[in-house]
């Protein structure tokens, strides 16, 4: 979009992204346009309306910047936000986790697919961090400092609705089930209940609340660790509190590996498992098809296993998760 040598797509997305512009009247009189004219000329250029633009870009700023380690509190305010309760829960809708768990999930490398992202070769000497963008129509992302990128390797995607309901409903519904165990005491959280049971053959027995809903959780540990590139995890506690921890830990990176994923149309992409002795390679699509398939089942599993214990987890339907106060995953970016 350009007018007499001016870049104006340039122009209007300056008016959309500048801190004193708050609402589309601003973003316009800074473009020397009316409201219409500006959000028409914007949305057919970007394929998104202005204030879901800035929203989506400044929330990829402000991951940025906790990654970076702000507080939760600055970074609210300079993302112009009113207030921090705010901004969490702005934050939480838009990326599945609380903005107070970024410093724990913020270090997660982006080696879904093995992909170099523009900019990483040594002709830069730093590499995009594109694990706090967000799913995007136009390619259009926060890049550190102050500055836009625009993604040209960045597909076209279906929309992703279907799939951050079934991530983010597994998420929350595994923090139900951890806190409903952490009411229990240990002798019945560890009780052999279902004597012989064995979800997948490799995994060896899952008899008890405790060993399903760890064996639940290091799934997908040992899944990032192979899509990251890092080495295999070790294996932590399986009391309820640090299984809560590790849950948190691992949930917030597992949620930006797949919508990294997502956002780039790599679900045909191979990754090379050098976790696996002899290395294996698997299609990322069906890496999380199995996570997600596994994780319901196991969920299920723990649900029944909590009745047998006394406890009453409820039915975990997604219709119910969806129309309780979870937020949903695509509200923020409408």
């Amino acid at each position: 979009m350009t007018e007499n040598g001016r870049d104006r797509l340039r122009e209007l997305l300056d008016a959309v992204l500048d801190d004193d512009h708050t609402d589309l009247r601003d973003m316009a009189a800074g473009a020397f346009s009316s409201p219409w004219h500006f959000s028409r000329q914007l949305s057919r250029g970007t394929g998104e309306s202005p204030v879901a633009l800035r929203r989506r870009v400044i929330l990829e700023r402000a991951a940025w910047r906790l990654s970076h380690g702000d507080t939760v509190t600055d970074t609210a305010w300079a993302a112009g936000y009113d207030s921090v309760d705010g901004f969490s829960r702005a934050f939480a809708r838009a990326y599945g986790y609380p903005p107070s768990t970024v410093g724990e999930n913020g270090d997660a490398t982006p080696a879904v697919g093995h992909h170099e992202q523009p900019g990483s070769g040594p002709a830069t000497g730093r590499a995009v961090a594109s694990t706090h963008w967000l799913p995007a129509p136009n390619g259009i992302h926060f890049h550190p400092p102050t500055n836009l990128w625009v993604s040209g390797n960045e597909t076209p995607a279906p929309d992703g609705a279907l799939t951050a309901h079934l991530m983010r409903h597994d998420v929350d519904d595994t923090r139900q089930l951890l806190r409903l165990a952490a009411d229990l005491d240990d002798d019945a959280y560890r009780q052999v209940r279902w004597p012989g049971l064995t979800v997948l053959s490799w995994d060896g027995p899952e008899e008890s609340i405790a060993a399903v809903l760890e064996h639940h959780i290091w799934t997908k540990e040992v899944w990032l660790a192979s899509i990251e590139g890092r080495d295999f995890p070790d294996r932590g506690a399986d009391d309820p509190a640090t299984l809560s921890d590790r849950h948190e830990r691992a949930a917030g990176r597992w949620l930006d590996a797949v919508r990294d994923i997502q956002r780039r149309g790599a679900w045909d992409d191979r990754l090379i498992d050098a976790l696996c002795e002899p290395p294996e390679s698997f299609v990322l699509s069906s890496v999380i098809a199995h996570v997600l398939t596994y994780a319901a089942h196991r969920r299920l599993l723990v649900r029944h296993l909590l009745r047998d214990a006394g406890a009453d987890p409820g039915e975990g339907d997604p219709i119910d998760w969806l129309r309780g106060p979870n937020p949903t995953p695509t509200e923020e970016n409408r």
